[in-house]
């Protein structure tokens, strides 16, 4: 084996041997790392987003009009009023119209109790007309539709290096 003088040569000789090795170590983990830049591989390009929405809106338009008198209308010719008043009897309705739920009240004529009109000289010519328009619904007109809409907004970008 060694001697009393080689083996502490030695000793020494290994001892240097690692020693290099952990200086090594050291300055390999305290060497700066530089960043490398980025560079992108393309020269130009285009994103196109597209968006696309629907909507659809659906209503009832319900409008009713409404007479809330009478109107008795007499006209003619050789004729005359029975009675001492041209101007019948009027009552009070109260009505529910079903289709609505609305509930109104009018004043209407009694046709139970409406003037007579007698001929002025019987078996001569004569005109008469009446007419009587009364209150409640004259009118009801309803609108049902939809509307749909569709929007699509198409997005492009366009790019270069």
């Amino acid at each position: 084996m060694y001697s009393a003088f080689e083996r502490p040569a030695a000793l020494i000789a290994g001892v240097m041997w690692k020693s290099k090795f952990a200086v090594l170590a050291v300055a390999a983990l305290a060497t700066p790392a530089n960043a490398v830049p980025v560079v992108p591989n393309f020269s130009s390009g285009q994103l196109t987003q597209t968006t696309t929405s629907r909507s659809v809106i659906s209503e009832s338009i319900v409008s009713e009009d409404y007479a809330t008198g009478w109107q008795y209308t007499v006209s003619g010719t050789g004729i005359s009023l029975d009675g001492a008043s041209i101007e019948p009897s009027a009552i009070i309705n109260t009505n529910t119209t079903a289709a609505s739920g609305i509930t109104t009240k009018w004043t209407g004529l009694d046709v139970n109790n409406k003037p007579n009109w007698t001929l002025t000289q019987p078996g001569g010519s004569f005109q008469f007309q009446s007419s009587y328009s009364g209150p409640g619904l004259q009118n009801r007109t309803t609108i049902t539709r939809t509307i749909e809409t569709d929007t699509t907004i198409e997005s492009v970008s366009v790019f270069s290096q």
